[in-house]
């Protein structure tokens, strides 16, 4: 997520401290286990949707990446 997103492994921690808002899930077709996002901002107020899963009682981050200006408009309606 760094080298493609910009987005490091602490930032996506902050997100599920500071309050992230669930926006969907669907189920993985090449492994079929399921695959949660939320949207949520770092204690810096960057903005960021995060795809993750469960796995052995652990949260594994499949995608993390800055919301698009639509996902932010509608974050912020719901915050």
């Amino acid at each position: 997520n760094w080298r493609r997103h910009g987005i490091t492994t602490q930032e996506c921690e902050e997100v599920f401290l500071n309050g992230a808002l669930p926006v969907g899930i669907q189920v993985s077709p090449a492994s079929g286990e399921d695959r949660y996002a939320v949207v949520g901002e770092t204690w810096e107020r960057k903005p960021v949707f995060v795809v993750f899963t469960l796995r052995m009682g652990s949260v594994r981050v499949i995608s993390a990446r800055l919301m698009t200006k639509q996902e932010r408009e509608d974050y912020e309606l719901l915050r």
